[in-house]
């Protein structure tokens, strides 16, 4: 039986334009998202995140490929999987006047739910101590948090979230990237697409990263994390421009800062000291330095950038 909770195969959406041109927001996509744990779902805006989400949730159509929801095939499936499935994509419509419990006392009563659920998701995303204030004087971030809080109502097994951060000061960052966390150890899935990769980084146990539509890239933080930019060193030592020449003749990647180098392409750390040293250079600092998934979105792009550029 498959792990998986979304899976997409050849999904393509096509879009057509006031002007009859052709615009690909999502091309040949395969995602896959395992049960429990957090998903990032990456790229910059506009690279087809929130296209794929609304197909999946049936608020788009697919021009082409399949997608499934824990094994069934939707969107003509959605009713059976819907109950399972938690998602915030657009703003709430939330009533202003009342209380973010008594917001949440109506949406249990309208889905037949438990009105001890109300108590147990206001807790779960840090709302509890705020629950009796009007909804029109809550935060850009407490709002989100109500959000969330509505979604799992229900108690969903998986979680989808579109650019939950957008527009959030870092206090209401820090609050979400908590409750994202704190939610995929409990063993919900979470799919969260974002365009700040150095945000999702800290939350993500998996990732896939997409540009234009396209996937580029896909699989456990750590290995899109190793796979995609070799290590780098930063090399402290009093003469940088004669250390940068040596390194450079043994055909390293040498990138001068103020009061260190970069070197990149090294295989062991331990032939830099011996090489520098063999040139009477001495290192005062050598650190590896571990890339994020930032610089390996900069690595995989830079061919397609380049493409643009010339």
């Amino acid at each position: 039986m498959s792990n998986l909770v979304i899976e997409t195969a050849g999904l393509r959406k096509v879009y057509r334009t006031t002007r009859m041109r052709h615009v690909v927001a999502v091309d040949d996509l395969d995602l896959a998202v395992q049960a429990g744990g957090v998903h990032g779902f990456l790229g910059p805006n506009g690279s087809g995140k929130t296209t794929t989400i609304r197909m999946l949730l049936g608020l788009a159509r697919p021009t082409a490929g399949t997608m499934t929801i824990f094994g069934t095939p939707v969107p003509s499936g959605l009713d059976a999987v819907m109950h399972r499935v938690g998602a915030v994509v657009e703003s709430p419509k939330f009533l202003p006047g009342f209380t973010g419990r008594k917001n949440l006392d109506l949406l249990a009563r309208a889905g037949g739910l438990p009105r001890s659920r109300v108590d147990a998701v206001l807790e779960q995303v840090g709302l509890l101590e705020r629950a009796s204030d009007r909804y029109k004087g809550y935060s850009l971030g407490m709002r989100q948090r109500l959000a969330i809080a509505a979604t799992l109502l229900k108690e969903p097994q998986l979680l989808i979230l579109d650019e939950p951060t957008n527009g959030l000061d870092p206090q209401g960052i820090r609050d979400i990237r908590r409750m994202i966390r704190s939610l995929g150890d409990t063993g919900v899935a979470v799919l969260v697409s974002s365009h700040i990769l150095a945000e999702i980084e800290q939350v993500a146990d998996s990732v896939t990263i997409v540009r234009r539509g396209r996937l580029i890239a896909s699989g456990p933080v750590t290995d899109v994390v190793g796979s995609g930019v070799a290590p780098s060193l930063r090399v402290r030592l009093d003469d940088l421009d004669a250390a940068a020449a040596v390194l450079r003749s043994a055909q390293l990647g040498v990138t001068p800062a103020a009061d260190h180098l970069m070197v990149d392409g090294a295989g062991d750390p331990a032939d830099v000291t011996r090489l520098l040293a063999g040139h009477g250079l001495y290192v005062r600092e050598l650190t590896p330095v571990r890339p994020d998934l930032e610089s390996v979105f900069l690595d995989l792009t830079r061919d397609d950038d380049e493409q643009m550029a010339s």
